[in-house]
């Protein structure tokens, strides 16, 4: 195993709210390293950010928040019209709500990972991007930025001066500037395991992103997501575990660092 390439598997969990429930933390956490936990704004409630946390913990996964647009309507999936100056402030109490939860366990939260609309924008918008950083720089500058490959919000982190874990999506497929394509378009959810394991594989194998129409995007790959709001996000991440198992050491965010 030594000298062998780490990498990361993460997930979205603790999008639970009140009698509402959302995905399977518990058969989810044995199968990744790390864990972006929703913060109350998108999904989450405190007594589900109180029981993931405790639950991450036991099964020795790092924990991230998971900030989002005020938007528990819409599952955060929808822009909205913030100043930088809301959207620092916004991203700030969330990361402080969830640290709140991992220090009363004895531990802190190690990542940061901005959660649908709110991530999307800023992966196209500068302004927006440099908020987020901002807000993570403030409460921690040793808090890693998990970004989306080729986004202005990785390009942010790295101004900040934040450690930067790249992240791209085994579930998700790429337009050719490196977008997520959009969740109404056919084929934009991957569901099933194989083809899960088909995307990542092509991607790790080329070296980048690769786009619906087949360019290439090169970017380095520290951490795999895979979403936990999904019907077969259990399959898919079991089957991702056994696929990078094979080929890497696979390790919390904060151990790629070390």
């Amino acid at each position: 195993m030594t000298g062998q390439r780490q990498i990361n598997l993460n997930a979205d969990l603790g999008e639970s709210y009140g009698a509402w429930r959302m995905g399977d933390d518990a058969r989810l956490l044995p199968l990744v390293q790390s864990a972006s936990l929703a913060c109350g704004f998108h999904a989450g409630d405190p007594v589900t950010m109180g029981r993931t946390v405790r639950a991450a913990l036991a099964a020795g996964v790092s924990l991230g928040a998971h900030p989002s647009y005020p938007d528990l309507q819409g599952f955060g999936r929808r822009s909205m019209h913030c100043s930088e100056e809301e959207v620092e402030a916004l991203v700030l109490y969330q990361i402080g709500a969830l640290d709140a939860f991992a220090r009363a366990e004895g531990a802190r939260v190690a990542h940061v990972k901005p959660h649908g609309a709110l991530s999307n924008d800023s992966c196209r918008d500068p302004a927006l991007a440099a908020a987020i950083a901002r807000a993570v720089r403030r409460y921690d500058a040793n808090l890693i930025l998990l970004a989306p490959a080729h986004s202005r919000l990785a390009e942010a982190g790295v101004a900040a001066g934040l450690r930067v874990a790249i992240e791209i999506f085994a579930d998700r497929t790429y337009e050719d500037d490196g977008a997520l394509t959009p969740r109404d378009m056919a084929g934009a959810v991957l569901h099933e395991g194989e083809a899960c394991r088909a995307h990542l594989g092509a991607m790790l194998d080329a070296g980048g992103l690769i786009a619906r129409g087949g360019k290439i995007l090169p970017t380095p790959i520290h951490s795999v997501c895979v979403h936990g709001d999904g019907p077969g996000a259990v399959d898919v991440a079991a089957e991702l575990h056994r696929f990078l198992q094979k080929k890497f050491r696979l390790a919390p965010l904060p151990a790629l660092f070390s």
